[in-house]
């Protein structure tokens, strides 16, 4: 078994479409029309991701609350990079908004950030094995 995909209540899927591809770097997976007000959006780091995150537009005002809320304030997703500095530059330029300085732990180095709606994400890389 493995988790598929990770439902992200969001405001409006072009925004948000926008926010992982342009500033985060991921890739469109799918985005099919549903309805006239619901679409099926994927999204990704890449093409080859397990574990995809479905953009799904807030269909009343109780999930509208929720919006950015989905983790009770907490670090809500985390996303691992082989480059960490070098990512922590790129989505700096872009203009994502980081909540602190990198540090770094004993598994290695992170930072916390928010994406478009106010979710905390890691951004992290493992400490290398010594060889």
């Amino acid at each position: 078994m493995h988790i598929g995909h990770i439902s992200l209540l969001v405001a409006d899927y072009d925004e948000a479409i926008d926010f992982y591809t342009q500033k985060l770097g991921f890739v469109l997976l799918e985005d099919t029309p549903l309805s006239p007000q619901k679409r099926w959006v994927l999204v990704a780091p890449s093409p080859t991701s397990e574990c995809s995150l479905l953009l799904a537009k807030a269909a009343n005002e109780e999930q509208q609350m929720q919006i950015g809320r989905q983790s009770g304030g907490r670090v809500f997703l985390f996303l691992y990079t082989d480059t960490f500095w070098e990512t922590y530059e790129r989505l700096k330029s872009q203009g994502v908004i980081f909540l602190e300085s990198p540090r770094q732990e004993p598994y290695g180095w992170v930072v916390v950030f928010q994406d478009l709606y106010g979710n905390k994400w890691d951004l992290l890389e493992n400490k290398k094995p010594k060889s």
